[in-house]
């Protein structure tokens, strides 16, 4: 087609073409220090009174909203008390989501400067959530140092066809997709941390609240011990709750909300590391800054800050995972000249992204009329 046929296309039509085009799998030309120059040097300073004053906003806003709902709920008109509820769950879930976020953070060393620091507020945030601190902290460390790799990749590796259960083409229809993507946003996290559903493939059975689990080396175990201590102090708090205040009080106060940030955590690693743009590599291929660069931006509208950017400045957060949050998206904008077509972002809204995702990101294979990259996989959806 010549120049002129594109007059006919649909903008929408050829912005979602660019969007799914395939980034570049070559090695590129620039290196990880070229990106470094590109990036102020501030964005790499990390403050402690800055990092804590998001903790402080996320928590007065928390505790405002629990305040609200436990005390004044009661005094609505019946119906609007249905109202009220789901209003709360949804607000709540997206605030803690991110502070789920600064807590991640900590993990990463972008906390402050002190890694005793980072790991105490950490383990404090995580653990109010239900995460066990340490154990994801390693096994996502594990994620970053293997991006992409079939491999080696510790979340969300995509199975290659040969490998797809038999049950998988009767899923692969609009009814299929809505059950899976519900099970996966409700349980996914859980199952992920318990069975390590969608992980890395390990010889034997892996865990994240075990601590001689293959995840994990001998000067880690310790740790998992504080991390399950954590998890199990918090755990008998809610225990202790629900026999004063009744099931029912704590699951909508908390379980909900809770939900809300699981399900939410699930979705934002789903999008970032799942696009039909994005290539995968076996070892013949992989290397650190390709896989790093197998990522996608994304962008969630006004949530974006309330998850402190975390969803539309991910590719950055893969090649400098210690900066902390406040500088990525300048980070970002530095960055995007030197990147120019290895650089992804996806504007389409994250509701729309996760069907066509679920939809047209089964398995991945290399192609094969092209025997030369047969160590590349892309995703495809003919099953």
């Amino acid at each position: 087609m010549g120049a002129g046929g594109l007059k006919n296309v649909p903008l929408a039509e050829k912005a979602e073409a660019d969007v799914l085009k395939r980034v570049p799998y070559a090695k590129p030309a620039f290196t990880l220090g070229q990106i470094k120059k590109a990036i102020p040097p501030h964005c790499f300073q990390r403050s402690v009174l800055r990092s804590f004053s998001y903790v402080v906003y996320d928590l007065t806003i928390s505790f405002i909203l629990y305040f609200l709902a436990t005390n004044y709920f009661q005094l609505l008109p019946h119906p609007l008390s249905y109202l009220a509820w789901p209003i709360y769950w949804a607000i709540l879930g997206c605030v803690l989501t991110g502070v789920w976020v600064i807590a991640h953070e900590c993990g990463h060393h972008a906390f402050s400067d002190y890694q005793w620091l980072d790991d105490t507020v950490g383990l404090v945030l995580h653990s109010c959530l239900l995460v066990p601190y340490f154990s994801w902290k390693y096994s996502h460390r594990r994620h970053h140092s293997n991006t992409a790799s079939l491999d080696k990749d510790e979340v969300f590796v995509p199975k290659q066809k040969s490998s797809l259960q038999s049950f998988s083409k009767y899923l692969n229809n609009p009814l299929g997709r809505v059950l899976t993507l519900t099970i996966t946003l409700i349980l996914g996290w859980p199952l992920y941390l318990l069975f390590n559903v969608s992980g890395r493939s390990y010889e034997r059975f892996a865990c994240h609240y075990d601590p001689y689990g293959p995840i994990y080396n001998d000067r880690e175990r310790l740790q998992i011990y504080i991390s399950d201590i954590g998890v199990l102090a918090v755990a008998y708090g809610l225990f202790r709750l629900a026999a004063a205040k009744g099931l029912a009080w704590v699951f909508c106060v908390y379980g909900v909300p809770l939900m809300v940030v699981n399900g939410f955590l699930v979705l934002i690693t789903y999008l970032q590391h799942t696009h039909p743009s994005l290539p995968h590599y076996d070892s013949s291929e992989w290397d650190w800054l390709r896989g790093a660069l197998a990522t996608v931006d994304r962008d969630y509208g006004i949530l974006n800050k309330v998850f402190h950017n975390i969803t539309d400045t991910h590719v950055a957060h893969h090649l400098f995972s210690t900066m902390p949050h406040y500088h990525a998206m300048e980070a970002t904008k530095a960055i995007k000249p030197i990147l120019g077509e290895y650089y992804q972002f996806d504007g389409t809204p994250f509701y729309k992204a996760m069907w066509r995702e679920a939809k047209e990101c089964i398995y991945v294979e290399p192609d094969e009329e092209d025997h030369t990259t047969k160590g590349v996989f892309w995703y495809r959806n003919k099953i």
